[in-house]
């Protein structure tokens, strides 16, 4: 008889792909940043993937992206815990997602530098749950300087209801070449 943990693990091992995600093509990368609707004007700074591998998988859609104003959705279906809830992780996944492009897009577009922009802290609060329809993320620049970047990130349901806050902040990397 074979073990739950037994099944799960032969399931990972047999249908996870090995190593890294595969660069898409030129081709496919443009194709992924107009679905997941990444203004042309931003698509040079969005990395070789175009969209995060996550992102594609969880269904991240962008509605609006500026140096000062991010706002973007993921559906709940297909990011539920075990209770139907759409999961605290996937919360955290769109506010570090929006809070990352948000301080690269300040380093580039507003003080005009190429810096690696990398997170050092991210927290949330979960207020309230919701079981359908899509989650709203807005992100809003809490303070914007040469170095740090602090953004928050506020979730909410269709309704328009709080459903969790984040925090997050991003140091812009000194120049190393």
């Amino acid at each position: 008889m074979t073990s739950q943990h037994d099944a799960l693990n032969h399931v990972s091992a047999t249908q996870a792909p090995a190593g890294p995600t595969p660069f898409p093509t030129d081709e496919e990368r443009l194709a992924l940043m107009e679905a997941a609707g990444i203004p042309k004007e931003y698509q040079q700074w969005t990395g070789p993937h175009g969209v995060t591998p996550l992102g594609v998988k969880m269904g991240l859609r962008y509605v609006e992206m500026h140096p000062d104003k991010m706002v973007a959705t993921l559906p709940v279906a297909g990011n539920e815990q075990n209770m139907g809830l759409f999961h605290g992780g996937a919360h955290m996944v769109l506010a570090e997602t929006l809070g990352s492009i948000a301080a690269i897009l300040h380093a580039r577009v507003n003080l005009g530098v190429e810096n690696a922009v990398v997170g050092t802290e991210l927290g949330a609060t979960h207020h309230r749950s919701v079981t359908e329809g899509l989650v709203t993320a807005t992100c809003t620049p809490i303070n914007l300087g040469r170095q740090l970047t602090s953004h928050e990130i506020v979730m909410t349901d269709d309704a328009g209801r709080r459903l969790s806050t984040a925090r997050m902040t991003n140091m812009i990397l000194p120049n190393r070449g």
